[in-house]
């Protein structure tokens, strides 16, 4: 009996050996893996040549935060370089009205023409304008995304906030030859939004419409509620239609802008729990809102 009782403390001794030899050999084959994976930078995950369940399920929990890690440092870096084109552009941006601001300054100086010297303030006051709208979007932008609290939500009309801020631009429209073709449903369109973040929309969009259009915009709502913003855009590019909805990405045929108009509607669309998306086909731009 005793013969057998020894003999089953040795195979357990044995077992609780082997278990421990291969515990120790995992460990130097995470601490190896992981140690060449961070190294490398390359995409592979951690693997072991033992099946020990408790060994596995940390090596696969490792590898969760494994590409936890790549995935934030892959934003990092495109926030990086996006920050970088972001500050050169936004320099651009101000320094060119600056620039003409102080040679219309220059020029006042040397001249006591008086019709030359309304020229020059007036040059002064496009130029002084214009930076006032672009340090009013960076302004907006940087208050929306760093705004994490929940937006009140009420129920709004959505055909007739749209009507209102189509109205407002109006002037601005015709001012640059575009007659808006408008075609809204007779259905009452009711949703649950923030109604100052949806006018933002509308007046983004309508912005953008201003900037990029060659002539022409519709706007149309549908019975489903989508919201489409259409214009001929002869100078875009797919690539570029792609890229609209980015941080500080501007096209070059656009004047005055930092490129946010778009991004922030995007950012309080999907607020609302709604999409905003844009599509190019025949030279004509179509962003679409679903909310």
């Amino acid at each position: 009996m005793i013969y057998v009782i020894f003999g089953t403390m040795a195979g357990m001794i044995v077992l609780l050996l082997v278990k421990l030899h291969l515990i120790k050999k995992s460990a130097r084959e995470i601490t190896s893996e992981l140690g060449r994976i961070l190294k490398e930078d390359t995409n592979t995950s951690l693997r072991l040549s033992t099946h020990d369940r408790d060994m596995c399920e940390l090596a696969d929990s490792i590898n969760v935060q494994l590409k936890q890690v790549r995935k934030e440092h892959l934003q990092y870096h495109q926030g990086n370089t996006e920050l970088k084109t972001a500050i050169t552009n936004i320099s651009h941006d101000i320094r060119t009205p600056l620039t003409a601001i102080a040679g219309n300054l220059y020029m006042i100086g040397k001249t006591d023409d008086l019709s030359e010297i309304r020229e020059y303030i007036a040059v002064i006051e496009e130029r002084t304008e214009t930076m006032k709208q672009l340090t009013e979007e960076l302004f907006q932008y940087s208050m929306i995304v760093s705004d994490e609290s929940k937006a009140e939500t009420e129920e709004v009309f959505v055909n007739q906030m749209l009507q209102e801020s189509i109205s407002s631009f109006y002037p601005v429209l015709c001012d640059k030859g575009i007659t808006p073709q408008i075609r809204l449903t007779d259905a009452r369109i009711v949703r649950n939004v923030n109604r100052s973040a949806l006018a933002r929309v509308f007046s983004n969009l309508l912005g953008n419409a201003v900037k990029y259009s060659d002539g022409d915009l519709e706007i149309t709502l549908s019975e489903t509620g989508e919201i489409t913003f259409t214009n001929t855009a002869k100078d875009l590019s797919t690539v570029e239609v792609e890229q609209l909805f980015d941080r500080f990405y501007t096209v070059e045929v656009a004047r005055n802008s930092t490129g946010l108009g778009l991004s922030i509607a995007r950012t309080l669309v999907e607020r609302m729990g709604g999409t905003i998306t844009a599509d190019y086909e025949n030279s004509r731009l179509t962003i679409r809102i679903l909310l």
